[in-house]
C-alpha cells in the first residue's frame, strides 16, 4: 500500500517518518549522526524511489549518499560525487539542494553548493559535473554571501522544457537558462535589495527560496531577505504579494503540488529579529496566489513559541489532498493532513531541522 515518507534533515543526522494514513508516524534515525543534512532529495522516476542525502561531516567533509530501499541501506560513491575542478582553485564546503529533474529528463539530479554554484549528475545523482557556464559567469565574482554562507538554495526545473532551469543564490539573486545551462541571464526585474545602495540592481539581491505554483508552471513565488514576489512569466519580473502579510521576511517557502495560486510560507519578524512574528507559531496560506493570505494555527502552538523554520524546512507532499509539513530549529516538525486547515506534533525533541521533504512512495 502506498504510504508517505517524510524526510527531515537535521543538525546532526537524517530522521525518516513513515506513514500509511499521515496520522500514526513511525521514524528511524539518525542516519548519518552528527552529519549536518541541509539538502534531501526524494527521486521517483524510472519504477524506483531514490533518496539522495547531502550530509556534511565535520570531520570528513561534506558528500552526496543515496539509498533505492527507502533508508533501509545507504551508498556513498568510492570518490566524491561533487568536487569542484582543480582549475576553480576551490573546494566543497556544502551540498545546499539536490533537486531530481522531470521524468522528461531520466537520470538527471542537480545539485547546488556552497560556494554557490550548479552542479548536474546523469546517473541519477551518483556523480555529478560543474556547470561551466554559470560559474564562469562574469556576474559570479560579484556575488556575496549571506547570513548562513554563499550558497545555491533553489533549483527549479520546468516540467514542460527540460532545458529551462531556474536557481537561486543568496546573494546573487535568481539566474535563468533557457539552453539547458549552457547560458544564464540574472532575472531579478522587482525584487528589492534593500540592503544596497541602488535598491533594485540587475542582481545581488538576497533570495530565500523559489517555488512553483502547482497548476501553472509560468507563475513561480519568492521569499525574499525582506519582501513576498510572485512572477507569472517564469522569472522573468517579479511584483510583490507582501501586502497582506503580517511580515515580509521569512525562509520558508512551498507550493501546492496541484492548485493554482496556492501556497505556504512561515513569516519571521524581520532580518534582526529572526522569531515567528508575535511569537506566534502559524503557516500563512495564499489561495489567490498572494493576492491575500491566512494564518494557519489550529493545532499548532498557542503559547509563546520562538521555533525558526529554515527555507528548505517547509513542504508539500503529492497525496489528496495535499499533506503540509515544516520542521523547525527547536527540533519540532508538525504535519497536515488536509492542506493546512488543521495540524499535529509529529515528532520533537529532533537537532536543528535543516530541511524536510515529503512523497508519497510504495
Amino acid at each position: 500500500m502506498p504510504e508517505v515518507l517524510l524526510a527531515v534533515g537535521t543538525q546532526k543526522g537524517l530522521f525518516l517518518g513513515r506513514s500509511p494514513d499521515r496520522v500514526k508516524w513511525e521514524f528511524s534515525g539518525p542516519h548519518f549522526p552528527m552529519n549536518a543534512v541541509y539538502s534531501v532529495g526524494i527521486d521517483r522516476r524510472g519504477g524506483r524511489t531514490r533518496l539522495l542525502a547531502g550530509a556534511d561531516s565535520s570531520h570528513w567533509g561534506p558528500s552526496v549518499w543515496w539509498s533505492d530501499d527507502l533508508g533501509a541501506n545507504w551508498r556513498e560513491p568510492a570518490r566524491p560525487a561533487v568536487k569542484f575542478p582543480e582549475r576553480t582553485g576551490t573546494s566543497l564546503e556544502r551540498v545546499w539542494q539536490l533537486h531530481p529533474a522531470g521524468p522528461e529528463a531520466p537520470g538527471v539530479v542537480y545539485a547546488g553548493t556552497q560556494p554557490a554554484a550548479l552542479f548536474r549528475s546523469a546517473d541519477g545523482g551518483e556523480s555529478f559535473e560543474l556547470v561551466d557556464a554559470l560559474w564562469d559567469h562574469p556576474q559570479r565574482a560579484e556575488w556575496d554571501a549571506g547570513f548562513g554562507g554563499q550558497g545555491m538554495h533553489t533549483i527549479v526545473t520546468d516540467p514542460r522544457d527540460p532545458r529551462a532551469l531556474t536557481v537561486a543564490v543568496s546573494t546573487g539573486g535568481v539566474y535563468r537558462s533557457a539552453d539547458g545551462g549552457a547560458s544564464w541571464a540574472p532575472s531579478n526585474t522587482g525584487i528589492r535589495a534593500e540592503f544596497l545602495p541602488d535598491e533594485y540592481p540587475e542582481f545581488g539581491q538576497c533570495v530565500h527560496k523559489v517555488a512553483v505554483d502547482g497548476g501553472d508552471p509560468d507563475r513561480l513565488y519568492l521569499q525574499n531577505h525582506g519582501g513576498v514576489y510572485r512572477s507569472d512569466d517564469a522569472g522573468r519580473s517579479w511584483t510583490s504579494i507582501a501586502d497582506d502579510l503580517p511580515a515580509s521576511f521569512g525562509f520558508g517557502l512551498a507550493a501546492h503540488p496541484r492548485t493554482a495560486g496556492t501556497a505556504y510560507l512561515f513569516p519571521l519578524e524581520a532580518d534582526y529579529a529572526r522569531l515567528p512574528v508575535d511569537h506566534r507559531c502559524r503557516v500563512y496560506r495564499t489561495r489567490d496566489a498572494g493576492g491575500s493570505w491566512q494564518p494557519l494555527s489550529t493545532g499548532l502552538p498557542a503559547e509563546d513559541h520562538y521555533g525558526v523554520v529554515l527555507r528548505d524546512a517547509l513542504c508539500t507532499d503529492d497525496g489528496e489532498p495535499a499533506g503540509v509539513y515544516f520542521g523547525n530549529r527547536n527540533g519540532e516538525v508538525y504535519g497536515s493532513a488536509d492542506e493546512g486547515d488543521s495540524w499535529s506534533l509529529l515528532t520533537s525533541h529532533l537537532p536543528d531541522v535543516l530541511c524536510v521533504r515529503a512523497a508519497v512512495v510504495d
